[in-house]
C-alpha cells in the first residue's frame, strides 16, 4: 500500500510539471522600452539580453553574479516542461518591469532543450537572461536544487539570503518577496 502510494504522488507530481498553466502573453515592446529606460549600465545590459539562453555553464554564470554585486539579484530557475514554471512566469514579466532597474533578474533554465525553451520565452517573455543548466549543476551550486521552479534571493554583496521553493501565485507574492530580501 505504501509503494502504492509513492508511486501515486509520483506520477501526480509529473502530471503538474507537464501541464501548460498559462497562455502566451508578453508586454507591448514600448513598455518595456518605458519601464526599463534609465537603468544602470549592469542592469540595462541584462535587458539587452531579455529571452536568450546563455550558455557558459557555472563559470559564466558566476560571473555574472560577481558583475552584479552592487545590485540585489533575484535567480529563477525554471523549465519550458514544468507547469508550475509557466503559470509563475507572468509574475516575472510584471517584476522584472516593476523593478528591472534597481534589481537584476535572472534564469536558469533547467534540464530543457534549446528549441522548447526558446519557443516557451517568445510566448511568455521576460526582461533578462536565461542560462543554459541541463545538468542542474548551477542551480544545486546555488543551492537551488532540482525542485522547480525554485527561486534564489542574493543581496548586494552577493550572499545568498533567500531560497523560494515552489512557483509564485502572483507578481505581488513575488514583489514583496524581492522588497524583502533585497534590502
Amino acid at each position: 500500500m505504501r509503494l502504492a502510494l509513492i508511486a501515486l504522488a509520483c506520477v501526480l507530481l509529473l502530471a503538474g510539471c507537464g501541464k501548460e498553466t498559462s497562455a502566451c502573453s508578453s508586454p507591448s515592446g514600448s513598455a518595456v522600452t518605458k519601464a526599463l529606460a534609465g537603468a544602470p549600465p549592469k542592469l540595462a545590459a541584462l535587458h539587452k539580453q531579455a529571452n536568450q539562453i546563455v550558455g557558459g555553464g557555472k563559470s559564466a554564470f558566476q560571473a555574472r553574479l560577481s558583475e552584479l554585486k552592487g545590485y540585489p539579484v533575484v535567480v529563477n530557475s525554471w523549465g519550458s516542461w514544468c507547469g508550475p514554471c509557466r503559470a509563475e512566469f507572468p509574475a516575472f514579466q510584471k517584476a522584472g518591469l516593476q523593478l528591472g532597474k534597481q534589481v537584476a533578474f535572472l534564469g536558469l533554465d533547467a534540464q530543457d532543450n534549446d528549441g522548447n525553451a526558446r519557443k516557451f520565452l517568445k510566448c511568455l517573455p521576460v526582461t533578462y537572461p536565461s542560462y543554459r543548466d541541463g545538468n542542474v549543476s548551477i542551480s544545486n551550486s546555488i543551492r537551488a536544487g532540482s525542485f522547480f521552479p525554485t527561486t534564489i534571493f542574493f543581496d548586494r554583496n552577493g550572499k545568498l539570503v533567500y531560497a523560494h521553493p515552489g512557483p509564485y501565485k502572483t507578481a505581488a507574492d513575488l514583489i514583496a518577496d524581492v522588497k524583502r530580501y533585497s534590502q
